[in-house]
């Protein structure tokens, strides 16, 4: 063992520093190999592609080249019927080859295949090609953020940002506000309250964050504000890191009402007081109610001089009890769809 004494002073941040560039080395290497899969699947799936509209290539041309190939490459997996398949439904859906390489070949071929089998609209698919690049979203989340819609519900909320931030926040907090909100992780009653609303989303608060999107910052719930000996509690209040601001949010169990906003415009100003540093960008308040109509917000927003928005949310209704036993648990779903992946994968 080395004498530590015989150490120099910056052998230790030396060290760390060597660990970060080995580290992004190893990311760059992977996301190099990826690149180059992906686009060599997209010249074999153009080259299939080419073969069927001129040379009229049938399915048992395929079936024999997957045969041929996994003779010739035992080690390589991917080059079964079916994802030779893919490969040429893949080089149907994107034809410009700079764009593959560019864009698309910048996701794993499994991202790939779930955008290419869910979504079908290609402004839509390019949509959430460049959002799994620009958040990093895992094959999961993915799925999840096809599967509730992202697409149409982001920056679909009602506010007033455009009048009350400054370019470039005020487009990017639009586009980063939802309507609906999408809670289908929690189940609650028609006659819930605010509080057991409330608590269910903190009881799922990764759920909750993964719906909000990437950026937010939970710094608590009910948090408590002074004003004048007077208490005052935040239903939720985070930290967005993107935004460089606090992120007020008020829970609403019934259809937007236009004295929400007056409400929300004091906390909003209260943050901005007390919590706030000086490099902080102003505090975003944002009203979730269970529904509202769009002239009435309207109204309520217009002539506020604080940043806030309205947005709905959805909820995953309570099954009668006589049905709660005989559904598949989220356990048993998940590990079925497990075997699914697992089976895929060795095709």
């Amino acid at each position: 063992m080395a004498n530590n004494l015989s150490i120099p002073e910056d052998y230790h941040d030396f060290l760390r520093e060597l660990k970060g560039r080995i580290l992004q080395a190893k990311v760059r290497a992977i996301l190099s190999v990826n690149r180059e899969l992906v686009l060599l699947y997209w010249q074999i799936g153009r080259d299939i592609l080419n073969r069927q509209q001129q040379q009229g290539w049938g399915t048992k041309v395929i079936d024999n080249l997957a045969t041929d190939l996994r003779t010739a490459f035992p080690e390589m997996k991917g080059f079964s019927p079916r994802n030779l398949k893919y490969m040429r439904s893949f080089a149907e859906a994107y034809p410009d080859e700079q764009f593959v390489q560019q864009v698309v070949a910048q996701i794993p071929w499994g991202h790939n295949l779930r955008i290419l089998d869910a979504v079908k609209d290609p402004v839509e698919r390019e949509w959430y090609i460049r959002q799994t690049i620009e958040q990093g979203w895992s094959r999961n989340v993915l799925v999840h953020q096809i599967e509730t819609g992202l697409y149409r519900r982001q920056g679909k909320a009602d506010t007033n940002f455009s009048r009350t931030l400054p370019n470039p926040q005020s487009e990017l907090a639009q586009q980063l506000f939802k309507d609906p909100y999408n809670f289908d992780f929690i189940s609650l009653s028609q006659e819930s309250q605010e509080r057991e609303l409330e608590k269910a989303l903190i009881d799922r608060i990764r759920d909750f964050l993964l719906e909000l999107g990437v950026g937010f910052a939970f710094v608590g719930s009910q948090y408590h504000l002074e004003v004048e000996g007077e208490d005052f509690y935040i239903d939720l209040l985070f930290y967005h890191l993107h935004l460089r601001c606090f992120v007020v949010i008020d829970l609403k169990v019934e259809a937007f009402k236009p004295e929400f906003s007056g409400k929300m415009s004091f906390y909003v100003s209260a943050v901005d007081d007390l919590l706030k540093h000086r490099d902080d960008m102003p505090t975003i308040g944002i009203i979730l109610c269970k529904n509202k109509k769009q002239k009435i917000v309207e109204y309520a927003l217009r002539d506020l001089n604080k940043p806030i928005g309205v947005s709905t949310y959805q909820l995953r209704e309570a099954l009668p009890e006589q049905l709660q036993g005989s559904l598949p648990t989220v356990e048993q779903l998940e590990a079925e769809l497990e075997a699914v992946e697992i089976e895929i994968e060795e095709e």
